[in-house]
């Protein structure tokens, strides 16, 4: 197993596509949303613009809107997940959506993936000089809070996420530099 982070790229575009279209009627595309969509290369052109986007801190983004970084977890040149690092916090990030996001395809769960991915998302976040990143993740998805534990999440509360269309959630703080 060998996991990078990776810009979306027209590349892998059938890898992309695949990995899309296992996560059925509701998935994550790489832009850190949940939202149907189509795998076709229309889509994956306009995800690759957004990417770029967001990522450039000089670029001005809508009101709500975060800088981040939209990238694909590929394992031996396989699209198996999406990892979004958003540089901040907005408010609305603050109580349901965190720093970083993630998700991995059914077919390549329970491998050390989500794990490896999330690990490389904590050094970007290190790189960028925060000293602690919030993670979520949903009250049910157990493997999920296992991960961020593993990796050293504390757990700040359970809350209901409701009014933002997320339910109840899981909310982790990860300390990134000693004593913070």
């Amino acid at each position: 197993m060998t996991i990078d982070l990776i810009r979306p790229t027209t590349d892998l575009f059938d890898s992309w596509a695949a990995a899309v279209a296992e996560f059925g009627d509701v998935h994550v595309d790489g832009s850190g949303l949940r939202s149907p969509v189509s795998p076709d290369r229309e889509t994956l052109d306009a995800l690759i613009e957004k990417a770029l986007l967001h990522a450039d801190t000089s670029a001005e983004l809508p009101e709500g809107l975060v800088h981040e970084d939209l990238l694909w977890i590929v394992d031996e040149g396989e699209v198996i997940g999406f990892l979004s690092f958003r540089h901040e916090l907005n408010a609305w990030l603050r109580e349901a959506g965190g720093h970083i996001g993630y998700s991995v395809r059914a077919s390549r769960r329970r491998q050390g993936h989500a794990s490896a991915a999330l690990a490389l998302g904590l050094d970007r976040a290190r790189a960028m000089g925060l000293d602690r990143v919030l993670i979520t993740c949903d009250v049910d998805n157990i493997a999920s809070a296992r991960t961020i534990e593993k990796a050293g999440g504390v757990l700040q509360d359970v809350s209901d996420q409701s009014e933002r269309g997320q339910g109840m959630l899981r909310r982790y703080w990860i300390a990134l530099r000693p004593g913070v």
